[in-house]
């Protein structure tokens, strides 16, 4: 079955999540090394759609659009496993000015709960949908959404 191009036939607002293999901290800001390529997205219910876009078009798209990241930035939890520990721990953070290098990412924070660390291994951000425009949904993720509906009738 051919694939279907992206268009705006419908909207939801998505949260985000971003994971890597490590992450730095220090004079405000954290970086994201190892960066997986793509940033995935989801809906919350009663929706329940999954997707996922390149982390070059997240940030290219940070400012864009009424009441963009740009003009309300995003909350976000880090969550990592320290070095010496396996039991995961988190910081909450507000994010702004992505810098996308390479398999890096850096954002500038500011915390507001937890203590980032210096260094630390695996990663996963997952960003508040608070402050995003809504988010294209795919031709197929609409059929797909109908297609499920028809099955619980």
């Amino acid at each position: 079955m051919p694939t279907q191009p992206a268009v705006q036939t419908d909207k939801f607002e998505a949260l985000f999540v971003q994971s890597a293999q490590k992450v730095t901290s220090g004079d405000g800001a954290l970086t994201l090394h190892g960066l997986a390529p793509s940033t995935l997205m989801f809906s919350d219910r009663p929706e329940r759609i999954v997707g996922h876009l390149t982390t070059a078009q997240f940030v290219d798209g940070w400012g864009h659009g009424e009441n963009s990241f740009l003009e309300d930035p995003p909350n976000a939890v880090l969550s990592f496993l320290a070095d010496d520990d396996e039991t995961p721990e988190d910081v909450v953070v507000t994010l702004t000015n992505p810098q996308l290098e390479g398999e890096g990412l850096t954002y500038n924070v500011d915390v507001l709960e937890g203590e980032l660390p210096g260094t630390t291994g695996p990663c996963s951000l997952f960003i508040d949908p608070v402050g995003r425009p809504l988010s294209p949904v795919s031709v197929m993720g609409v059929r797909r959404r109908g297609r499920r509906r028809a099955r619980r009738l």
